[in-house]
């Protein structure tokens, strides 16, 4: 049986599929090549991240797909529901690289509070000749440590935000529309464990007492995060987005900025990916990343474990 890993696969994974038999084939093909070259070389699976897209006319044009593979939670990318009803598995990789995006969250935090984000892009041209004014420009930093960090969805990610987040000292508080209460539990290295529960909260109530706010849901419809809600934040609030484009709406972010409602922001994710604002992306308050948050050695190798594994079990059974 043969797999195209069209966004890429550990080689931890590779050897699990290729020491079962299977034939991997880690190319990439374009979008709209990508149904001539399954038909041509009977691929029965197809792994893909977010740069590839799975809809109803490839999953109808490709009569020999039996898997669906997505390396990481959002599956937005997959018409998941039709591939399910034509008989196809689809398959994802949830807890695999919620560890790497909560840290990439806390990245972004410590630099947003301490403006390294913008420091590191003037020290190179001006620090030399303008040290001592830019010295004044970047203190006023703050700490995170007892101050409340607002997590909108609760789930795997959010969860391993919230267990940094009180490793650090903050206090949590949460919102969810479907998870009530969660456990969070911290281990140490002796093997001791703390267990704290964490019931959730009206997202107003989130977004009135937080001084930062993360994001941490799938894909919406329309905005989560608009001029409105941004208004019931608490002044001088930071927000990071690590989840999906188009949840935040970065026009009302931009204006936000601009008037010290928000006085920083961190963006992994964007509303016109893969071509970004260019406002957006030039604003000396916000910090960027580029759709990175699973993108560590560690996830990656996890992932591609992972879904082996589960190929396995199904097209082994």
């Amino acid at each position: 049986m043969k797999i195209l890993a069209n966004d890429g696969i550990s080689q931890s994974g590779i050897k699990i599929l290729e020491a079962e038999g299977f034939e991997v084939l880690k190319v990439h093909v374009a979008q709209e090549q990508l149904q001539n070259y399954i038909n041509e070389h009977k691929i029965d699976v197809l792994l893909v991240r977010s740069a590839t897209k799975v809809r109803k006319n490839l999953i109808d044009n490709c009569p020999s797909l039996k898997i669906i593979g997505r390396g990481g939670v959002g599956m937005d990318n997959i018409d998941v529901d039709y591939a399910l009803k034509n008989s196809l598995a689809v398959i994802n990789t949830p807890e695999a690289s919620s560890g790497s995006v909560a840290e990439l969250v806390f990245a972004h935090l410590f630099g947003g509070v301490r403006y390294l984000h913008d420091s590191n892009r003037n020290m190179p041209l001006d620090g030399d000749s303008r040290f001592k004014e830019m010295k004044k420009n970047y203190a006023g930093g703050r700490e995170l440590r007892n101050k409340t960090l607002g997590i909108i969805g609760f789930g795997r990610i959010g969860r391993q935000v919230a267990k940094i987040a009180l490793g650090c000292g903050m206090k949590v508080i949460a919102s969810d529309y479907e998870v009530g209460e969660a456990d969070i539990t911290l281990e140490f290295y002796d093997g001791q464990e703390v267990t704290l529960k964490i019931k959730t909260a009206p997202i107003d109530k989130l977004l009135k007492n937080s001084d930062f706010i993360s994001l941490h849901v799938p894909s919406q419809s329309e905005y989560l995060i608009g001029k409105n809600e941004i208004a019931k934040m608490k002044d001088g609030v930071g927000i990071i987005n690590a989840s999906r484009g188009g949840i935040l709406d970065e026009n009302a972010l931009l204006d936000a900025l601009e008037d010290d409602k928000v006085s920083f922001a961190a963006l992994d994710v964007f509303e016109n990916e893969p071509t970004p604002s260019i406002k957006v992306l030039m604003n000396e308050k916000i910090s960027l990343t580029p759709h990175i948050g699973a993108a560590t050695n560690e996830a990656q190798d996890r992932i591609g474990i992972e879904l082996a594994n589960r190929i396995i079990s199904i097209l082994k059974k």
